[in-house]
Order: C-alpha cells, then structure tokens, then sequence
C-alpha cells in the first residue's frame, strides 16, 4: 500500500481530532459512569438497560468485565476489595438488548469473599466471571521493576498511528475517531516484530470519583484494549489486515495495589505464544512512578482467511 502525504496524514488526523473532541470530556466521564450504573432487580439480579442505537457490532468486552465487577462488589462486605477475576466470552452482546446480571454468593469468610456473575441475553449465557475480594491485610511485598519505555508525551497518539495507517479508510479513520472517555499513546512495532511486544499509556479524559471501585471497573474496562493484538505483532497481522477475523476468548485480572485511572497508566504487553487460531497475551499495568498496580493476561482468537 503507498504511504500516506503528510499532507493527507495531516488532514486525516486534523479531521479526526475535531470530531473526537466534539463532545465535552466531562459528558464522556458521564457516559462511562452510566454503564456501572446497574438497576437491581430480584435479590442479587441486576440489569443493564438497551441503548436505543449503536455503532458496535457487538458489546466491547471490557464494558462487560466491568459491569460483571460492579455487580459482584454490590453483594459483597463494604470492607472487602476486588483482586482478582477470571471470565469467559461465550457470545457476542447487543447494545440494543439489556443486559441481566445474576450474581451467585460462593463464599464468604473472614477476610476472602468468592462471587460467580453470569451475565445473559435474550435468555442465553454470553458471559460468566468468578471474582475474589478481600479485606485490606499487610504482608510480604515485592514487584519487578518497571520497563524502560518512552513516557506519555513522547508517544504517539491512537489517532494519530491510525490516520498514517494506509491501510485504513477514510470513512474507518471518522468511526474510529468516534468520542471515547480515554485517551491513549501508544507505542507497537511496524510491520512483522519477533519480539511481541507493545505498550500503551491511557488515562480517563477527566476526573473520576473517588472510589476504589470506579477506578478497578474502569481500570478493567481499560485492560481489554489492545491487548488481544500483541500476540499478532510476530505475524505482522493489524486489525485492518483483510481476513483477518479476532476476538478476546478470556480475560483474567488481578489487582495489587490502590491507583487512579484519571492519572496516566502503562499499560506493557507481551506475548508468549500464537497457534491453533489462538492467541495468548499478558499485561502489566504501572503507575507513571513505576508502581505494578494490576495484571491481566488474555486468550484470544485469531483467524485469517487467505485472499482468493
């Protein structure tokens, strides 16, 4: 595919800018937040309502991680913090259709709390996660040491590596430039990389709550984007490559420490192994000072069907 002028980059990125911008950050934060706002139903049942109109073709699994979060936490001792999940896509959601939320109480003791959500839709299982929470407790510490990586400012926006992507349309550049409630610098290999590796930085737009909790549901929510493609990057494979068909099987998360999702996170990912149209990739996510606040590593599918 020809490079892309500057001239062209710039008037790409020029107009995805003004069209990410166009709605107040402050409105985005409140669009983020209305999707922990679930309604509780019979005991331990909550749902979330349809939209009236989307742009997805299926519900973003991160939302889902995070709602499942919220929902478990409203069942859980006050005193007591997620810190680890393991979930399972099953099928794809509809923003159009509400979601319902059934919680199972497995376990609670002391200091340890184990909750199970199964998340359903037009009577059918699309999602289930088992969660674990715990009261604060001191003990041994220790944490590997932060990567050496280019900081935020250094590193190119997501807008900007997708209006030089040649490979991307205009039409896709104005979809993807829709306004989000994050923003992300990036940095990824061009083209096929042995080492499968990338990271990425990303903050909320403005301000969040105070609650530990809004910050791990967002915190999740975050965890889900790009992270699937690091086990492509040996394969030289984008999500713009044609026939190339992926999405995330699993997601698991474990918290370690306080944070805030409103200051800048790195987000460092790599990938240990790709075969059997499966893809496995691991996250490390640090605080701009170089503090291991979560892990998350993910399983996903991958598959390319060859031009004819």
């Amino acid at each position: 595919m020809e490079k892309l002028t500057d001239a062209q980059v710039e008037r790409r990125l020029s107009d995805a800018l003004a069209h990410r911008s166009s709605v107040p950050a402050e409105k985005l934060i409140a669009g983020l937040l209305r999707t922990f706002d679930l309604t509780a139903e019979e005991d331990d049942e909550f749902i979330f309502p349809a939209l009236n109109s989307t742009a997805r073709e299926r519900i973003f699994g991160g939302q889902v991680i995070a709602q499942a979060i919220v929902a478990a936490d409203r069942t859980v001792d006050g005193e007591k913090n997620i810190h680890s999940l393991h979930s399972y896509f099953l099928r794809a959601g509809d923003e159009t259709k509400p979601l319902h939320f059934r919680v199972h109480r497995d376990f609670d003791g002391r200091s340890i709390s184990n909750r199970r959500v199964v998340v359903r839709q037009d009577e059918k299982v699309i999602f289930n996660l088992t969660a674990s929470f715990q009261k604060p407790a001191e003990g041994l510490e220790h944490q590997i040491t932060m990567p050496d990586v280019l900081p935020p400012e250094q590193c190119m926006s997501a807008m900007e590596q997708i209006a030089r992507n040649p490979l991307i349309s205009d039409e896709h550049v104005e979809r993807m430039s829709m306004p989000r409630p994050f923003e992300v610098r990036s940095f990824r290999p061009e083209g096929k990389n042995p080492e499968a590796r990338q990271y990425q930085w990303f903050k909320t737009v403005a301000p969040l709550p105070d609650d530990p909790l809004t910050h791990r549901a967002t915190l999740a929510f975050a965890s889900d984007m790009g992270l699937l493609s690091t086990s492509m990057i040996p394969h030289g494979l984008h999500w713009t490559t044609p026939g190339l068909f992926s999405t995330s099987l699993d997601h698991a998360m474990w918290f370690h420490d306080d944070f805030r999702v409103d200051q800048w996170i790195c987000y460092v990912m790599d990938s240990d192994w790709t075969g059997h149209t499966r893809g496995l990739n691991r996250g490390s996510l640090f605080t701009e000072d170089g503090l291991l606040v979560a892990t998350a590593v993910q399983e996903g599918m991958i598959r390319l069907t060859p031009k004819a």
